[in-house]
């Protein structure tokens, strides 16, 4: 075992423009955007003060650029869907802020975008970049989440006036979890059951109003709050049942579905199921928003715990030289380090993939397999790096100890806004089962069923360069692996392509298990999905743990300071470590591993935590998040904290 030679001093501002990446400006923007007391973070508001404040922030940002980057530049945007992300992403000073903007701008006004055709732009798109026109984007039921198709509200078309019939059957057909609906939404995009002449033609979406201009509801539209909530409560969820509303025909986001003036119904996309799933791969850009969301919020909890880990000390050094900082324990360095590597792989697989999907805009529709890798990464992405959140956050605050339990400390918020993250936009058990789906798609594709030559192709590794999908680092990922050495007990544990290879290993592997799995003879399908549920999940997190690493290795080459990437590389070597440690019963299980090699990539683990700690504050600061977006007196030092407890936290009002 070697570890890289070079002890590695980090550039920060070449460490800050490679992070920063392709929407270096956007980012910039929003440092110089985001300051003083209007966009101050503040704790221990009560709901309808931070409804009202997170309102006014909202509306602050309505003139500047930000609103517009996601729309058409015909109708005042700029058209750049991946600057529309980075921003999001940006918003950490405030989560409620964050997800406010992503109702009005991503979900609301990007359905319109995306589902809507130029009527529907023309006669919007202004007043929600405005907030002229503020909007929700009432999907969720009380009785069906995450299975949109079997939605229950309907719009029925009524030939004899014009008009759709929007209405709530039964209360598990009550719209449920609505953002902006309590308070300041006037207008929703409804999905909805669409039935013309008796048949129904599967779920689509129509304008619906629910205000009046003086805030009333609309006649037929009940409205209840849902009330406090665990965090976020500056946005207003509400509830929604539709008692028969009528609403123009032309009220019908038309671009997948239409209906003329005789009810007649039809669909540039004649079948109803790949109808429905061209739809909402068009609203992939909320998805993808969240899981960089999660990550900005990772990353303040992370800084604010790593300049804790460096300013507090405890218990004397034996031998003299007084007491130690918290970053020079294992144990500390263990809780923080192997989690701030995660981090970084994500933020590189997060860039990619807002580089996919809005080339996937401006460069023409995917075909459907381009269409599915990119779904398919969008929801794994989100549910790991949601999942991360949760865990980092919870062990940021105790790695703070009693100051991370502080309102002012800024963490317990962070912890409770991001909380929910998991679940909207897409359980994250459920959509690491949409990974999973996807890749076994693929793999039928390429062999239906495991024949005599399916086998044979199998076997000679041919299997996995035909079902993975291509990205800019598999080149450079190709020729790592090819020059591994050909037995893993040879390899060095730090040598990149070894690490790759072995997550390329487990995925495939874990892939074809599965796929054996689910051809039991005569079971019914649902029963053999149903029992692979454990492999299921595992091909779902295997394939995102790869692409992370794939992501972070073609990161890492971008770099041209050598100090820079010997440190970027050893952080590297910790993430794929830390990845392989944590499923080494796997490894261990199916052999890829040797118990005293398992052992070693402790070891290893333990030397990287030592190695990297001298560089986690350049680390960390690299994020480039505002010291006053972290809003924590322990993220200015030990002492400032105890001199000045209160004065960042509780800023104006």
């Amino acid at each position: 075992m070697t570890e890289r030679d070079g002890a590695g001093t980090i550039d920060t501002t070449a460490l800050r423009e490679l992070l920063d990446g392709r929407w270096a400006a956007v980012r910039g923007q929003a440092r110089k955007l985001l300051r003083g007391p209007e966009f101050a973070p503040v704790y221990g508001l009560g709901v309808d003060e931070h409804r009202t404040r997170v309102s006014g922030q909202l509306r602050a940002l309505a003139g500047t650029r930000l609103s517009g980057h996601g729309f058409s530049s015909d109708h005042g945007g700029s058209g750049d869907v991946g600057a529309s992300v980075v921003a999001f992403e940006m918003l950490v000073c405030d989560l409620s802020l964050m997800v406010k903007v992503g109702v009005q701008w991503g979900l609301f006004g990007g359905a319109v975008q995306a589902l809507g055709t130029e009527r529907h732009h023309a006669a919007y798109l202004r007043d929600v970049m405005s907030v002229e026109l503020p909007g929700c984007f009432a999907m969720t039921e009380t009785g069906h989440g995450s299975d949109v198709q079997r939605l229950r509200t309907t719009a029925t078309f009524d030939p004899e006036t014009d008009e759709f019939v929007v209405h709530t059957p039964d209360e598990a057909a009550r719209k449920d979890y609505i953002g902006n609906a309590a308070r300041d939404g006037r207008m929703a995009v409804v999905f909805a059951q669409l039935v013309t002449g008796g048949e129904r033609h599967g779920v689509h979406a129509l304008m619906v109003p629910l205000r009046d201009a003086s805030g009333r509801p609309m006649p037929g539209v009940r409205i209840e709050d849902c009330g406090p909530k665990a965090g976020l409560n500056g946005v207003d969820n509400g509830r929604l049942w539709f008692d028969r509303v009528r609403v123009p025909r032309t009220s019908l986001l038309n671009r997948y579905g239409d209906v003329d003036a005789e009810g007649r119904y039809s669909s540039p996309i004649e079948n109803a199921n790949r109808r429905f799933f061209t739809m909402l791969g068009t609203l992939i850009r909320g998805r993808i928003s969240v899981a960089g969301g999660a990550g900005t919020a990772t990353k303040a909890a992370l800084a604010i715990a790593v300049r804790y880990g460096e300013a507090r000390h405890q218990f004397d050094r034996p031998g003299g030289g007084g007491e130690v900082p918290l970053l020079d324990y294992l144990t500390h360095q263990r809780r923080l380090l192997p989690a701030l590597a995660k981090s970084y792989a994500l933020h590189f697989a997060q860039e990619e993939l807002v580089s996919r999907l809005h080339e996937s805009v401006t460069g023409g529709p995917l075909d459907d397999r381009g269409q599915r890798e990119l779904e398919a990464r969008a929801a794994g992405l989100k549910a790991v790096a949601t999942w991360h959140a949760t865990h980092t956050i919870q062990t940021c605050r105790e790695a703070c100890g009693g100051a991370g339990y502080l309102s002012e400390n800024r963490l317990p918020q962070l912890k409770a806004d991001t909380d929910v993250f998991t679940t909207f936009e897409g359980d994250n058990t459920v959509l690491l089962q949409l990974v999973a789906k996807g890749l076994l798609t693929n793999y039928r594709q390429e062999f239906g069923s495991l024949d005599t030559l399916g086998t044979a192709r199998f076997v000679a590794g041919q299997f996995f360069e035909a079902v993975i999908e291509r990205t800019a680092a598999r080149s450079l990922i190709e020729r790592l692996v090819n020059a591994a050495p050909g037995r893993d007990e040879d390899a060095n544990l730090f040598d990149r392509g070894w690490q790759c290879k072995l997550l390329e290993d487990r995925e495939e592997h874990v892939l074809e298990g599965l796929a054996r799995r689910l051809r039991k003879p005569g079971a019914d399908a649902f029963s053999m999905f149903n029992d692979a549920q454990d492999h299921v999940l595992l091909a779902g997190r295997a394939h995102v743990e790869r692409i992370a690493l794939e992501a972070f290795v073609a990161g890492v080459e971008r770099v041209s300071d050598e100090g820079t990437r010997a440190v970027l590389n050893r952080l590297c070597d910790l993430y794929a470590l830390s990845v392989i440690e944590a499923d080494r019963a796997w490894f261990l299980e199916h052999e890829r591993l040797t118990p005293a090699r398992s052992k070693a990539i402790t070891t290893a683990v333990n030397a990287l935590c030592g190695r990297l700690r001298p560089h986690a504050l350049d680390l960390v600061g690299a994020f480039g998040l505002n010291d006053e977006w972290l809003a924590a007196p322990i993220a200015l030092g030990a002492e400032a904290a105890r001199q000045e407890p209160r004065s960042r936290a509780q800023a104006p009002r």
